[in-house]
């Protein structure tokens, strides 16, 4: 457990490379096994419930999404990236949270009707109202959170995370088969946040003084509140295009985007999220050491993107199998929207990577101006993409998402002698790899799904068959001709491993 130690950061200006690396390690562990969690209950209650409910629960979404933004992004960023902290920063950024929480909770509770007749759906209204709780807990979460990251103890954020996952899961699967439809989604939501919240205060030994600090909280904010509006747009921006595809088209098809998105986002959520908890403290550390930070900027994307391309190719080879097996044939609608998506998903560690090692200098202000100018972009691209239809709107989206990452890395070719064209060319072999990779690995699908030997076995069976097929023949093609090339993302990627001592290289004097 994590102590409330008087001097607050005394125990993470201690924290060494080693902690980073284990922070990383624990920090995918819990990602990983989040979105693995989240991602099974949520295939059993997509069966159970159906594309329409998912639509609805997704449109609520939306509301809390935007909610936690305002209350968490700026404060909790800032007591990750200042240099030292007090007891004083931390209470006052508790209990402000906690005030701009039940502010927001009134609006959302007043505005739940106008959101049900909008959206014609009346059953909106009493949901948003219950789901909008989960502001409170989130308030609280974002403090504890902050400390973890500070201190690196990211095994106690792991442990409480698989344990929330665990107990809102069994609550929502209950809920559906006892016949509470949606509500049984937002039951699992609920939960969720209220036993991380429990878990966390149980864990982390900290607890707020009753007192705020004006000073504590104008000196925060001066950093906080240009990540905080950044943090805002980005989340409306990402989650604009649920409510637009509702709108001009139906809650189904705001399901089959949801489950198509949900794949890829998964494997984004887990490295991005890894990436930015760790990375932020990590970096903030170098932030006056100019050619370290270019060092670990580099590290961290190539073998972050060595990671995602080939993922992101090989989901999109097998996209077709994965929706039969999982979700069933009345989901294959999603199939064509989660290749779409993970277009727009595969250079996500670049961005994440780009925009933490800005932010850990303190340049909130050219973050924010980034995320201004890329939504502008963003959003014109979907007013001209939109009323072409949902394809129309994903091609357009992944152009955009690869233009951005230039736009993110500009900076830094600037701050770090490190810019978007170095990056590109930097990870280029990778990205070369995972296309011919996915090609090779589609191709091979279409045929075994086409063979005779195949078409007399049941539609299950069939699709698992071929996926597993297509997951080890991808496999061994991307580490095969890794090891072969000898890829510096490769040998570095195995270098971390054995520090950790998950993988044991040889020697050559052995």
């Amino acid at each position: 457990m994590i102590e409330d130690h008087k001097d607050t950061d005394k125990y993470s200006a201690e924290v060494k490379g080693r902690s980073i690396m284990s922070g990383l390690l624990w920090k995918a562990a819990e990602n990983g096994g989040d979105q693995l969690i989240t991602f099974l209950v949520s295939l059993v209650l997509a069966r159970l419930l159906g594309p329409e409910r998912y639509g609805t629960l997704s449109l609520m979404l939306v509301f809390i999404t935007i909610s936690n933004v305002i209350i968490q992004s700026g404060f909790q960023t800032s007591l990750i990236q200042k240099k030292d902290i007090t007891a004083e920063d931390l209470s006052s950024v508790f209990w402000t949270g906690l005030g701009i929480s039940a502010l927001l909770y009134i609006l959302l509770f007043a505005l739940a009707p106008e959101a049900a007749e909008y959206f014609g759906d009346p059953e909106i209204a009493p949901m948003l109202r219950v789901l909008s709780l989960i502001l409170f807990f989130g308030s609280v979460i974002s403090v504890e959170m902050a400390i973890i990251a500070r201190r690196m103890e990211f095994r106690i954020q792991c442990a409480a995370t698989m344990a929330a996952d665990v107990i809102s899961g069994a609550a929502g699967i209950f809920a559906a088969l006892r016949g509470l439809g949606t509500w049984a989604l937002v039951w699992q939501q609920f939960f969720k946040y209220l036993m991380l919240m429990v878990l966390l205060l149980l864990l982390v030994r900290w607890r707020p003084r009753a007192c705020i600090s004006l000073n504590s909280l104008r000196s925060l904010f001066s950093f906080g509140w240009k990540v905080l509006v950044s943090g805002l747009i980005d989340t409306i921006y990402n989650n604009i295009y649920t409510p637009v595809i509702q709108k001009l088209f139906s809650s189904a098809a705001v399901g089959f985007y949801n489950r198509g998105n949900q794949f890829p986002q998964i494997i984004a959520n887990s490295v991005g999220q890894t990436m930015q908890a760790v990375m932020l403290p990590a970096f903030s550390r170098l932030q006056d050491e100019r050619e370290r930070l270019r060092d670990m900027l580099g590290r961290t994307i190539g073998i972050s993107c060595y990671i995602m391309f080939p993922m992101m190719a090989g989901l999109m080879a097998v996209a077709d199998p994965l929706i039969r097996l999982l979700l069933g044939e009345s989901w294959m609608p999603a199939a064509p929207m989660l290749r779409l998506c993970c277009l727009s998903y595969a250079a996500w560690p670049m961005h994440v990577a780009n925009l933490q090692a800005i932010n850990a200098g303190g340049r909130s202000d050219i973050y924010l101006r980034l995320e201004i100018v890329k939504k502008l972009l963003g959003v014109g691209v979907l007013m001209i993409t939109a009323p072409h239809g949902i394809a129309c709107m994903l091609i357009g989206k992944a152009a955009f998402d690869l233009l951005c990452t230039f736009i993110n890395a500009a900076p830094n070719a600037g701050l770090l002698g490190y810019g978007p064209l170095r990056q590109w060319r930097d990870v280029g072999p990778e990205l070369l790899l995972s296309v011919l990779m996915g090609i090779m690995v589609y191709m091979a699908g279409q045929r075994l799904y086409g063979a005779a030997v195949l078409a007399e076995l049941p539609g299950a069976v069939r699709a698992l068959t071929v996926l597993v097929a297509q997951v080890l023949l991808g496999a061994a093609i991307y580490m095969g001709a890794s090891a072969f090339l000898k890829l510096q993302s490769f040998r570095e990627l195995m270098a971390v491993l054995s520090e950790l001592g998950i993988w044991k290289r040889g020697r050559k004097d052995d």
